[in-house]
């Protein structure tokens, strides 16, 4: 997994799995956060998400009042998404390659 920010826009490429990620993610959107208040997040690849990403986005819309917005490139993790019933909290949109 990897993850680019620039301006509020940040991408993670690879998929979501294990600790690091969490960490890199976290890392990465704190100093995104800390500039920005409307944040887009694009998962171009990722088949899932780790409960504690889930838990940090949570984090940053409900108690840091972070606006986000998550652009999914992968039809598994939106339906993940639907069936958490965070598709709203997220605004969540599909950009599914049709490749």
């Amino acid at each position: 997994m990897e993850i680019s920010t620039l301006d509020n826009v940040a991408t993670i490429t690879g998929n979501i799995k294990t600790v690091n990620d969490f960490q890199e993610i976290k890392q990465s959107l704190d100093a995104l956060s800390a500039r920005q208040k409307n944040i887009t997040i694009n998962i171009t690849e990722s088949l899932s998400i780790t409960s504690s990403v889930i838990g940090y986005f949570n984090k940053l819309v409900l108690k840091d009042q972070i606006v986000i917005e998550m652009n999914i490139g992968n039809k598994q993790l939106l339906e993940l998404f639907d069936e958490l019933n965070l598709s709203a909290i997220f605004k969540v949109n599909e950009v599914l390659d049709d490749n």
